[in-house]
């Protein structure tokens, strides 16, 4: 992945000034070898400078780790702490914090040994209230050395979002296609995010793209394409055009990135553009998003956003797909009833035209739009890339602005199941425990799009603590909940 960040953690400890120092000096340097031992040593930094007991400390140590290029921050009471200090490090921090705290190592030293962090964690919670503070706080945030070096760990993906989201660009291409209002959502919490927008019209990129007829570079991203394609290399005769799009999307990338670190895409691809192109940009998007720089299809800004998150916390290319359709009764009772732990209610299938990644695809070739060429000349839609999505766990989430400008979400962990979908495009039979409810009082009670982001493997424990640090909402991120928790929605006589 070369458009996301490379997280690096400060460690800061602190201390009450009526308790020993040196709790938090041995403390701070047990987290830190713990740490080590068991996970990157390049992700963290241990701040040498001080112990935080005072605002002068604060300062010290803010200068400390930030000439030491940490863009990530963990406040760690290695005592009760100083609330007012500790909690003006993660204020003046550009960058996301975390507060974790020291449990006590043993009942024969309770006495000069005993640091009260239990109960400092609380003032240092109340005082980030005060200030109005979003930091990040584990589930259960007191620990050992090594339970805490896992919470740290475990931050390392929400924090590598956060920092990724404060640098990053998504350039547009075109208003959206009609008929598509579900994708259309105010930008203006995009700002709140912190994130810039570049919208521009399908022209300029059409402009563009013409001025890249003949460009040297072609060759080469052909020979490239031929060779990821291999055997599924069925329409030879579009990967010059292809090529020429792909250098075209990369040039505007680098042009037009600004001050901004990161970069995500998201175009139109119909009704003018196959006639006009030649061809449909899915296998473009495709690779592009398999390198880290997503691209959503139908001028879908929030679906770009989306990705971009789950290639943070994931470090892996992810996938944007259409909550498409329903499994068939003879698919269910044929190749899931009795061989996988799902009601019918609990899967369906995600689908997109060929958009995902090869990588993530079981086997793949280049093929045409159906849906467009039962309109449009076969020629034109061609660039797709079809397969069956690799069978595995994974996150079906989004991040959305509502009409009314309040930023909402979800998150649902599942699995692709192994089973062939018989179908066209990028697609994949899905398994999601309560589905069916999740789909009724989540995605359409909440007014969600048909798009959904997909990240591969289990993340949802860090996208949801992602959302909530951005300042969604804890009762606006849904989940599918269990049989047992009904939804607030819910007909309890149904």
């Amino acid at each position: 992945m070369n458009n996301i960040p490379k997280v690096k953690i400060g460690i800061v400890a602190v201390s009450r000034d009526c308790f020993p120092e040196s709790l938090s000096v041995n403390r701070r340097k047990a987290l830190v070898d713990a740490y080590k031992a068991k996970y990157d040593a390049e992700d963290i930094y241990e701040c040498p400078v001080c112990i935080v007991e005072s605002e002068i400390h604060m300062v010290q140590a803010l200068e400390d780790v930030k000439a030491a290029g940490c863009n990530a921050l963990v406040v760690y009471l290695g005592n009760f702490g100083p609330e007012i200090s500790e909690t003006l490090l993660a204020k003046h921090f550009d960058g996301p914090a975390m507060f974790v705290a020291a449990a006590e190592e043993s009942q024969n030293d309770l006495s000069d040994g005993r640091g009260d962090a239990y109960c400092g964690m609380l003032n240092a919670s109340y005082n980030l209230k005060l200030r109005n503070i979003h930091a990040y706080i584990p589930e259960y945030p007191v620990g050992t050395a090594a339970e805490c070096a896992d919470m740290i760990h475990e931050f390392v993906p929400i924090a590598r979002a956060v920092v990724g989201l404060k640098d990053l660009k998504i350039i547009s291409f075109g208003p959206r296609p009609l008929n598509f209002l579900a994708c259309n959502a105010p930008i203006k919490q995009l700002y709140n995010l912190g994130v810039e927008i570049e919208e521009n019209s399908e022209l300029d990129l059409f402009e563009s793209f013409n001025k890249h007829a003949g460009d040297p570079r072609i060759p080469d991203v052909v020979k490239d394409m031929e060779q990821e394609l291999g055997e599924g290399n069925k329409k030879p005769e579009v990967l010059a055009k292809l090529a020429q799009y792909e250098l075209t999307l990369l040039d505007w990338v680098e042009a037009h990135r600004g001050y901004r670190k990161y970069v995500a895409l998201t175009s139109k691809c119909w009704p003018a553009f196959q006639t006009q192109f030649g061809f449909v940009p899915c296998y473009v998007n495709s690779r592009l998003t398999g390198r880290g720089i997503p691209v959503s299809c139908e001028v879908d800004i929030y679906g770009t956003l989306s990705e971009f998150i789950g290639t943070c916390v994931s470090n892996d290319a992810v996938t944007l797909l259409d909550i498409n359709n329903s499994v068939p009764d003879d698919m269910y009772e044929e190749s899931i009833k009795g061989k996988f732990d799902y009601t019918h209610k609990d899967t369906f299938m995600g689908f997109h035209c060929g958009n995902t990644c090869s990588s993530k695809l079981s086997s793949f070739s280049m093929k045409y739009q159906k849906i467009m060429a039962r309109s449009l000349p076969v020629e034109v839609t061609n660039g797709t890339l079809e397969g069956d999505i690799v069978p595995g766990d994974i996150t079906f989430y989004r991040l959305q602005s509502t009409a009314d400008n309040i930023l909402r979400a979800y998150v649902a962990e599942g699995e692709i199941l192994p089973v062939a979908t018989k179908s066209f495009g990028g697609i994949g039979v899905f398994a999601i425990k309560e589905m069916g409810r999740f789909y009724r009082h989540v995605l359409i009670e909440g007014n969600y799009p048909h798009h959904g982001a997909v990240a591969f493997g289990h993340h949802g424990k860090a996208l949801f603590e992602v959302f909530k640090l951005i300042g969604v909402c804890p009762d606006e991120i849904g989940y599918n909940h269990p049989a047992s928790v009904p939804y607030r929605t819910e007909n309890p006589f149904a």
